[in-house]
């Protein structure tokens, strides 16, 4: 089983930045890839950003040029840096683990997730 702990979620204003980390313990000799979730009100579960460990990225449209997916594979730790916030990123954001980018949406491996605010 794998746990992830996530931080730094909050309240910020739009055009504002926030960095959210997530550390990964338990059976992660499994786990290559490790990326964001986010869910708004209403809407499905959507791919922010994943990394492999060998540094290979994916992105959302909607947050490329905006956002940094990255990842220090010693700590087992994945970072998003995200900047140039928009109220539409307004979302609880989860972490996720898993062999491959193509399985994560069906990974069992899930953080408690961090409420992401952004005021207009």
């Amino acid at each position: 089983q794998v746990q992830l702990v996530e931080s730094g979620g909050g309240l910020v204003q739009a055009g504002g930045s926030l960095r959210l980390s997530c550390a990964a313990s338990g059976s992660i000799f499994s786990i290559n890839a490790m990326g964001w979730y986010r869910q708004a009100p209403g809407k499905q579960r959507e791919l922010v950003a994943a990394i492999t460990s060998g540094g290979s990225t994916n992105y959302a449209d909607s947050v490329k040029g905006r956002f940094i997916i990255s990842r220090d594979n010693a700590k087992n730790t994945v970072y998003l840096q995200m900047n140039s916030l928009k109220p539409e990123d307004t979302a609880v954001y989860y972490c996720n683990a898993a062999p491959t980018i193509a399985t994560m949406r069906r990974s069992r491996n899930w953080g408690q997730g961090t409420q992401v605010t952004v005021s207009s």
